[in-house]
């Protein structure tokens, strides 16, 4: 017996859907988890948040995450009022609460909120009611959880609180916006984050919704960083580099491709740029597109006292050991290399301060930290010593009274602290290191660069130390293969001290323009000019004529060709190998402006003058001026340098390098008839002084 046939329903014609943004392009090497979005705001965030949600639409594959200022004593109303403005699911968060896309999620009252692994976790506040900060705290842990994926949105608020947590996002290129400051009902958090240079996109709070949605439309996917690049990828990655060299002098070859590309991927989904053949375009189109792409790629990795920890072993067991059997009136020198703003140089100073004050004898021992970075624009920042009021999170309130002075916009770091640190500019990777040093601090910087490039640079390092100087690194750096040259005090905090072997077989890379040469290289690195009788009278001429000072004659490599006068007091011989760069044989205090000014007159052709150089130490430092000319004259001459040394007026305070002297005001010129030295043309005279005719009516 047959069974009856039953009719089939008519199968449904597939319809094609649009790709979504948020999740097209998927295979088993790339992946776009939804973006989880972290919302700050304060004083007249409800009437922000509204404006802003009504404008999201309900499928817009994000998750949003509120933190507002509340009152602990209040029961939370954010959330019923939240969800009058949206058709997405409002709820406040409970412990553990897994972030779901398509959701609102609401802080509730008296609580600090943290993400770990896209699951929400509630904390009581540790910092007293007053001095909380939940907004840095959430943007922070959203920035370690979720890395490039991560958002943060700055609302109307007063106060600076969000400012260090979208510092944190870009760090880990995310992204950030913010409300334009007019549009906002008060305006102190947005412009916090507009001033400290931290939003990509600034509009009025109904536009960034938008703004959000383009971005995530144009990003491409998260790629896997062990995968290569494809071969038309990489050459345009190589072009941006070649771009960068020509705009900004400074050659990013060495960095980590993977943290090259992440710039610029982020980049190109400001820009609503698809192709990064695209955005090489743009760039040669808009050549301060590159201005802003260098400062991407410089966002420093900083803050006060980072890795608390380290910072603890560094003060109570590394600084007194090398503090104890110093020599009475010593200087203690430091390097913190990468510094950006200028926080773990103070941070350094500041534990260094402590220390001598728990000393039971100092002696006189005083601390020289040499503060560097590739941007200048952070190195300005660190000069000014002033810091937003949300370090509160990360100083203490005894340090915050001790350390720093209350102002209106924030904390200076006093001067005391200020007076141990010297700020410049200057390029790891080309400029010649500092040397003769106690501690060198380089920390979160090396994980930006090759594995090549880390294999030159800890050779370096060594050669920098004294025999059992510290080195202290960041908590995701080691040193590799180089544990003959470095044994560890604290391996987990990345704490390590000098000892005495040397790289053996091994030539120092010294990554000076005018680096120090064997002395057998030095004639055939400039064929032709050996010194003969008309090359030395010549000289004599140039030099006795023009100047009386000792002066020294040097190729372009940095090799002294000729000596003139009494050059000891600045310069000796290095020990080692004989050696007659000039580099090599500066004196305490010297070298580094030395090499800064041979760098200046290479690059620019003109002559340099730096003035009041501090050389050497203790009783025996003098201060002494600089003038380095380049040569076009006599024609036998040309192409070399001539360094005169002079000395100078000692200072009032200890300048340091040339960098950090434009802080000292400029002295006003005496009156031409009464000799009052406050009086300028058109000015008042100060009483009491004697004044002239012509001051007297004024």
């Amino acid at each position: 017996m047959k069974k009856p046939i039953t009719p089939q329903p008519p199968k449904r014609r597939a319809t094609r859907r649009a790709p979504d943004p948020l999740t097209a392009n998927r295979n088993p090497s790339v992946e776009r988890p939804f973006p989880i979005v972290g919302i700050g705001t304060s004083a007249g965030g409800l009437e922000a948040l509204g404006r802003f949600f009504a404008r999201v639409p309900a499928k817009c594959g994000m998750a949003f995450v509120v933190i507002q200022h509340l009152d602990p004593t209040q029961k939370g109303m954010l959330t019923e009022l939240l969800q009058r403005t949206t058709s997405m699911k409002v709820v406040q968060v409970k412990d553990r609460t897994e972030v779901r896309p398509n959701c609102v999620y609401v802080i509730p009252p008296n609580k600090d909120m943290s993400l770990l692994q896209g699951t929400l976790h509630l904390l009581s506040p540790a910092a007293p009611r007053g001095l909380r900060l939940p907004i840095d705290f959430f943007f922070r842990s959203l920035a370690d959880d979720q890395q490039e994926r991560s958002v943060g949105i700055i609302l109307s608020g007063m106060g600076s609180d969000g400012t260090l947590g979208l510092r944190a996002i870009k760090e880990r290129a995310g992204v950030t916006l913010v409300q334009d400051p007019d549009t906002a009902k008060f305006d102190s958090m947005p412009r916090s984050a507009i001033r400290a240079g931290l939003g990509d996109f600034v509009a009025p709070v109904e536009e960034l919704p938008a703004r959000l949605k383009a971005f995530y439309e144009c990003l491409p996917p998260v790629r896997s960083p062990d995968l290569p690049l494809a071969e038309h990828d990489q050459s345009s990655l190589e072009k941006i580099v070649i771009l960068l060299r020509a705009h900004t002098r400074q050659d990013f070859n060495l960095y980590r491709r993977s943290t090259l590309y992440r710039r610029v991927e982020r980049r190109m989904g400001i820009h609503r740029l698809n192709k990064i053949s695209s955005y090489v375009r743009y760039l040669q189109e808009n050549p301060q597109e590159l201005d802003i792409l260098f400062k991407e790629l410089l966002i420093g990795v900083t803050r006060f006292f980072r890795d608390p920890p380290a910072w603890r072993i560094l003060a109570k067991d590394v600084l007194p050991k090398l503090l104890s059997g110093r020599p009475a009136r010593s200087v203690v020198r430091a390097w913190v290399a990468g510094c950006s703003s200028g926080e773990e140089a103070y941070t350094l100073a500041m534990i260094f301060a402590e220390a001598l004050g728990e000393a039971k004898s100092t002696n006189g021992i005083s601390l020289q930290i040499y503060a560097t970075d590739l941007d200048k624009d952070a190195i300005d920042k660190a000069r000014l010593s002033l810091f937003p009021e949300n370090i509160v999170a990360d100083v203490s309130p005894e340090r915050l009274a001790r350390f720093f002075v209350k102002e209106e916009n924030g904390y200076r770091v006093n001067k005391q602290i200020r007076s141990m640190v010297v700020f410049a500019p200057q390029n790891l990777i080309m400029d010649p290191p500092f040397t003769k040093l106690d501690i060198l601090c380089c920390r979160n910087l090396l994980i930006y660069l090759t594995p090549e490039l880390q294999k030159k640079l800890f050779p370096l390092f060594h050669y920098s130390l004294n025999p059992g100087g510290v080195l202290f690194l960041g908590s995701a750096e080691c040193i590799g293969g180089f544990t003959h040259l470095f044994v560890p005090i604290a391996q987990k905090e990345r704490i390590f001290k000098r000892n005495g072997s040397t790289v053996a077989g091994q030539p120092l890379n010294f990554p000076a323009v005018f680096a120090p040469s064997p002395m057998t290289r030095r004639e055939a690195s400039v064929p032709g000019r050996r010194p003969g009788s008309n090359f030395q009278t010549q000289a004599e001429r140039l030099v006795y004529d023009r100047f009386a000072p000792p002066a020294v004659l040097v190729d372009e490599q940095g090799d002294i060709v000729f000596f003139s006068g009494r050059t000891g007091q600045f310069l000796e011989p290095p020990a080692g190998k004989a050696n007659l760069n000039v580099l090599a044989m500066a004196r305490e205090g010297l070298r580094y402006e030395l090499a800064t000014a041979l760098q200046t007159v290479s690059r620019k052709k003109d002559t340099v003058t730096v003035k009041n150089i501090m050389v050497g130490v203790g009783a025996k430092a003098r201060t002494i001026d600089v003038v380095v000319q380049p040569l076009d004259e006599p024609k036998e001459l040309r192409g070399m340098v001539l360094i005169v040394f002079s000395d100078s007026p000692p200072p009032g305070p200890r300048l340091g390098l040339v960098a950090d002297r434009a802080r000292l005001a400029p002295v006003r010129p005496r009156c031409g008839n009464c000799s009052v030295s406050s009086c300028a043309p058109g000015r008042r005279c100060r009483p009491p002084a004697k004044r002239c005719r012509v001051h007297r009516k004024s």
